[in-house]
């Protein structure tokens, strides 16, 4: 297995990253600035309907960019692909949700975007440095390995890079995509739980 082909499931997955916690995070942040959910507020929809909503609304626009930037790499650089696309795409999808639930917990009482972006930068890079991302972690300190399963990014990682690289179904990789759905639900519970529709 080359380094490229280990290493292209964790960059693929700092996109979904950025483009779930940065995409939403600033968009609730300006909906509450500009009086949006102020109007919102006032009609039968409750916090947890409308942050599912957001999820769903922004899963079909980062899907295709992941789309489009997965065929396109792998037509540049033929990388190894040993599992089922449609299991990598289930991956993606989950992963993508839990993420764009973490980025609406980060801004769900937030007042500007300022504070979104240190937020959001506060829990991104901690992932990125600490999920695999460019690295294994097999090496690694066990307290560090335990706490790096505190990120939603480790454990679409893991399930993403078994399917790739070892050809795992989906029963081998069933403990990330439930800690995955896990993530997502516990995430948007909160968010509706503290959600704040207009600025103090």
């Amino acid at each position: 297995v080359r380094y490229l082909d280990w290493v292209l499931p964790g960059i693929m997955a700092i996109n979904i990253m950025h483009s779930s916690l940065f995409g939403v995070g600033h968009a609730i942040v300006r909906y509450r600035k500009n009086g949006v959910l102020k109007r919102l507020k006032a009609t039968p929809v409750n916090a947890f309907e409308f942050l599912a909503a957001q999820v769903f609304s922004r899963l079909g626009m980062i899907m295709l960019a992941v789309i489009l930037q997965f065929i396109s790499m792998n037509w540049l650089f033929d990388f190894l692909i040993q599992g089922s696309l449609s299991l990598l795409l289930g991956i993606a999808l989950l992963g993508s949700m839990t993420l764009i639930s973490l980025g609406l917990l980060m801004a769900s009482r937030t007042g500007s975007e300022e504070l979104a972006g240190g937020l959001l930068n506060l829990i991104s890079w901690p992932m990125i440095l600490l999920s695999g991302v460019w690295f294994s972690l097999e090496g690694a300190p066990v307290i560090l390995q335990k706490l790096a399963l505190a990120f939603p990014l480790t454990h679409l990682l893991q399930a993403a890079r078994a399917v790739m690289l070892e050809g795992a179904v989906a029963n081998d990789i069933l403990p990330s995509l439930v800690t995955l759905g896990g993530m997502t639900l516990l995430f948007l519970t909160i968010a509706a739980w503290r959600f704040k529709w207009v600025e103090d």
